[in-house]
C-alpha cells in the first residue's frame, strides 16, 4: 500500500506544476504575443522553486533569467522591474520610505522603499522548459550572419524544419482557446486576417513602452523569406487595420508608431511588432528589424525580393543555425 504522505506530496507537485504550465507558454521565445494567465491566481506558484543558476541579468534593463526546478521539472523564471508611472508619482511620493545615504551640498541620495504595489516585479515562467529555452535565456556572444537566398534554402530551411520548438501558443489564440480576453482587435478573414494583442514584454500601463504583436490567421507563412507580392493584400491590411485599431484604443497615431517584423523570428508563424516610436524594444535593431512599410514597398517593387535578397542577422554562440552556417564554410 503507497505511504499516503508520498501521494499527497505527489499531488502536490501535480497541481504545482499544473499551476505554472497554466501562466507559461511554451516560447517563442517569449517573444511571442504572449500575456498572462485566463484566470488570476493568488497562489505563488514559485514557493517551491529551486534556483540552479542564473542564466542572464543586465543591471540596466532591470532583468534577470533564473534557471531552476519547479515541482521536478526544468523551469525558467524571468524577473523584469516594472516602468515607474506617471499616474502615480503622488502615492509614490507621499506613502513611500526614504532612508538617507549620502548627503553633499545640493546632493543627497536616498534608498525609497514604495508601497508593495507600486514596486511590482513582472514574472513569467516557463514549465517545463527545454534546453532550447535555456539557451534562448543565457548570456551569449553574437555574431551576424549574411544569408543569401541559396544559403536560407540549403542551411536555414532544412535547420527550421527539424526543430520542435512548438507554435501550439499561437494557434490557441488564433483559436480563442487562450488570451481571449487580451485581443486589442481581430480581421476574422482567412486570407488577409490577423488578430492583435499586447506582447508579454508590455505591462499595459502606460503608451511609453506599447508593444502589440499582430499574428496572421494564416499558418503557412514562416517569416520574411516566405513573403512574396501575393501576400501584399496581408500586410497592407496588417499596417492599415492594426495602426487604427491603436488610435482608436490607445490614441496613438501611426506618426508615433514602428511597425516591423524580425528576421530571423523568434517563432516561425508570421507576425508583426507594433511598438512605441522611442522605446527601444529588444530586436529593434537594424540588425534584426525590417520596416512592415519598407517590406510592403519592396515586394511591390521585385515580387520575389525576399526569396533571393542576401539578408544579414544576428545569431547568438550557441545558436544550432550559426553552427550550420560555420559546417557549411560561410563564416
Amino acid at each position: 500500500m503507497a505511504d499516503p504522505a508520498v501521494k499527497r506530496d505527489s499531488v502536490e507537485a501535480d497541481e504545482l506544476s499544473q499551476r505554472a504550465e497554466k501562466k507559461a507558454r511554451v516560447d517563442d521565445e517569449n517573444g511571442g504575443g504572449g500575456g498572462e494567465g485566463e484566470e488570476a491566481e493568488s497562489e505563488n506558484v514559485l514557493c517551491g522553486f529551486k534556483t540552479s543558476n542564473v542564466l542572464n541579468d543586465s543591471a540596466r534593463e532591470k532583468t534577470m533569467f533564473i534557471r531552476g526546478k519547479l515541482a521536478d521539472q526544468e523551469a525558467v523564471v524571468i524577473l523584469e522591474k516594472t516602468p515607474i508611472r506617471e499616474d502615480t508619482l503622488a502615492e509614490l511620493f507621499s506613502s513611500s520610505t526614504l532612508k538617507l545615504e549620502m548627503k553633499n551640498d545640493i546632493y543627497s541620495t536616498y534608498r525609497l522603499h514604495a508601497p508593495p504595489h507600486l514596486n511590482e516585479i513582472k514574472t513569467t515562467v516557463v514549465c517545463p522548459a527545454t534546453e532550447k529555452h535555456v539557451t534562448k535565456y543565457q548570456r551569449q556572444e553574437s555574431s551576424l550572419v549574411e544569408e543569401t537566398g541559396e544559403d536560407y534554402q540549403s542551411i536555414t530551411l532544412p535547420y527550421i524544419q527539424k526543430q520542435t520548438f512548438s507554435v501550439q501558443w499561437v494557434y490557441n489564440i488564433l483559436e480563442k482557446k487562450a488570451e481571449a480576453d487580451r485581443i486589442v482587435y481581430e480581421d476574422p478573414d482567412p486570407e488577409v486576417g490577423f488578430v492583435l494583442l499586447p506582447d508579454f514584454k508590455w505591462d499595459q500601463k502606460q503608451v511609453d513602452d506599447l508593444y502589440l504583436i499582430a499574428i496572421v490567421h494564416q499558418r503557412d507563412i514562416k517569416s520574411l523569406r516566405d513573403l512574396t507580392s501575393e501576400h501584399l493584400p496581408l500586410l497592407q491590411n496588417i499596417f492599415q487595420k492594426g495602426k487604427e485599431a491603436i488610435l482608436q484604443r490607445y490614441n496613438l497615431p501611426a506618426s508615433k508608431l514602428r511597425v516591423y517584423l524580425h528576421y530571423q523570428p523568434s517563432y516561425y508563424h508570421l507576425h508583426v511588432h507594433f511598438t512605441k516610436l522611442g522605446y527601444e524594444a529588444p530586436g529593434c535593431g537594424v540588425e534584426r528589424a525590417h520596416l512592415l512599410a519598407d517590406v510592403i514597398q519592396n515586394l511591390q517593387s521585385n515580387p520575389c525580393y525576399y526569396e533571393t535578397r542576401t539578408l544579414y542577422f544576428p545569431l547568438r554562440a550557441n545558436d544550432g543555425l550559426l553552427s550550420k552556417f560555420k559546417e557549411a564554410g560561410r563564416l
